[in-house]
C-alpha cells in the first residue's frame, strides 16, 4: 500500500525586497513511499528537503502538483492527515521554561488523550527513548540538544503516527545520542510506522533507509536502494559510497554543494 504519493509538486518563494523574482525551492518532484518503508531524502541544506516536509505535513500549500497521505489529499483532507502523521524537525519547538513532562502532557492534551492515559504513555515513551524518569520534571532549557531531541521524538509517538516525518532529526547530536535516535527510527518501523527521513548524512541514509532519493537544487535526481544507486555508479566496485553517487549524478561533491547553500 502507498503511504505517500507526491506527484509533480513545486513550491515557489519570492526573492529579494522587490519580490519580482521567484525561487523554485521544490521543482516538479514526484515519488512514492510504501507502507512500513523508511524512505530517505538525501541532500544538503537549501536543497528543498524541509520545504517538501512542510508541504507533506500540511504546513505549506503546494503551488503545483498533488500530495496524498494514505489516500488523503494534503489540501482537501488536511485535518484527517494531521491525525495520522507527526513531524520531528532539526529544531523542535518547546515551551523551554516548562519541564519535559509538562511539554509532553500538553501535547497529549492537544490530541485529546486523557491525563491518566497521557501520563502512562509519557512514562512508557520516556523509557523507550532512554530519557531518565528523574529528569522529566526538569525544565527543557536545561536539557542538551540530544536530550531535547529525545523529548521531541517521544512527543511524536504520543499519537502512534502512521507516517512519521523526520527532518534531519540527528543533526548536531553527539555520537551516542545519534545512535539512540537511529535505533528509535528502526524500532518505529518494526512497530508499523512508515518513515520519511531527510538528512545530509550519507552514512545515516545508507544505514537506515530502504530507498533513497537524492535531491539537488529542488529536483529529485535519482531514486533507488543504497545498493542500487552504488551499483549504478560502478557495478564492479565495493568501495562506492553514496557521496560518490551524489557526485556522479550532480557533477559536484557533496561538500561543494553544502558550502554553496550554507
Amino acid at each position: 500500500m502507498k503511504a505517500l504519493e507526491v506527484y509533480k509538486v513545486s513550491k515557489y518563494f519570492n526573492k529579494g525586497k522587490k519580490r519580482k523574482e521567484l525561487i523554485r525551492a521544490v521543482d516538479s518532484i514526484s515519488f512514492e513511499v510504501y507502507e512500513k518503508e523508511i524512505f530517505g531524502i538525501l541532500g544538503p541544506n537549501g536543497s528543498g528537503k524541509s520545504t517538501l516536509i512542510r508541504m507533506i505535513s500540511t504546513l505549506l500549500i503546494p503551488d503545483e502538483g498533488t500530495i496524498k497521505v494514505f489516500g488523503y489529499d494534503v489540501i482537501k483532507d488536511a485535518f484527517k492527515i494531521r491525525n495520522i502523521i507527526n513531524r520531528v524537525s532539526v529544531e523542535a519547538s518547546f515551551f523551554k521554561k516548562l519541564s519535559a513532562k509538562e511539554n509532553l502532557l500538553f501535547a497529549a492534551g492537544l490530541y485529546g488523550l486523557s491525563r491518566k492515559r497521557a501520563f502512562k504513555k509519557v512514562l512508557e515513551l520516556s523509557q523507550k527513548v532512554n530519557l531518565p524518569h528523574n529528569r522529566l520534571n526538569e525544565p527543557l532549557e536545561d536539557f542538551s540538544r540530544g536530550m531535547q531531541q529525545k523529548v521531541a521524538i517521544a512527543r511524536a509517538f504520543l499519537t502512534s503516527p502512521k507516517l512519521l516525518l523526520l527532518d534531519e532529526p540527528t543533526t548536531g547530536l553527539d555520537p551516542r545520542a545519534k545512535k539512540e535516535v537511529q535505533e528509535l527510527i528502526v524500532n518505529a518501523r518494526k512497530e508499523g510506522t512508515t518513515i520519511l527521513l531527510t538528512t545530509h548524512d550519507m552514512l545515516e541514509a545508507e544505514k537506515l533507509c530502504d530507498r533513497v532519493a537524492i535531491i539537488h537544487k529542488g529536483k529529485i535526481i535519482v531514486i533507488g536502494t543504497p545498493e542500487e544507486l552504488k551499483r549504478s555508479v560502478n557495478p564492479h566496485s565495493k568501495n562506492v559510497t553514496l557521496e560518490d553517487v551524489f557526485m556522479f549524478y550532480t557533477g559536484e561533491t557533496f561538500e561543494e554543494e553544502f558550502q554553496e547553500v550554507s
